[in-house]
């Protein structure tokens, strides 16, 4: 009985489980949620940042391409009302990051982010993970994000859909 006792007071301890799956929401009420596997089946590329002075080397899926699972525009489609979108990055923690959409996309900016399951060729330890947000070009990561549980397209434009903006 008192190791019963001790095991479940260790669990208790830890904490709830981190989740093992990634929720998307699209600016429209899209939703897809990927599993660990699901996630790790997805298409790639290698990341090479400096965080805190040592360098570090991630492997991940391009954030623009989650995006786009749920309905979030890219290349000439970010223009105009897109302009004034924000994609919020939500942790297991409570902590949250903000970017805006057309940052995430190539056409816009040079620098990559990437949604990160590796690190060094492994699993991301699970204080990291078992996603992360990696920001390539960010002078400290306070926007990458550990244990990253869901990414939310949300629009902030006043323009309505049909009102185009003027000059664009």
């Amino acid at each position: 009985m008192r190791a019963v006792t001790l095991t479940l007071a260790a669990a208790l301890a830890a904490g709830p489980a981190v989740a093992q799956t990634l929720s998307l929401s699209g600016e429209a009420g899209q939703q897809a949620t990927l599993s660990a596997a699901q996630f790790a089946a997805l298409p790639h590329l290698h990341l090479q940042v400096m965080q805190h002075g040592q360098p570090h080397a991630y492997d991940g899926v391009l954030l623009s391409d989650l995006l786009s699972r749920v309905g979030a525009p890219r290349g000439d489609g970010i223009k105009g009302r897109e302009l004034a979108t924000v994609v919020r990055v939500s942790a297991h923690d409570g902590y949250q990051v903000v970017v805006s959409l057309a940052e995430t996309d190539a056409v816009t900016r040079a620098a990559r982010m990437i949604v990160a399951d590796r690190e060094a060729g492994a699993p991301l330890k699970p204080e990291e993970g078992p996603f992360r947000l990696v920001i390539e070009g960010d002078l400290r990561p306070a926007r990458s994000a550990r244990q990253v549980e869901r990414i939310e397209v949300i629009s902030l434009s006043t323009l309505s859909k049909a009102t185009p903006a003027k000059g664009r």
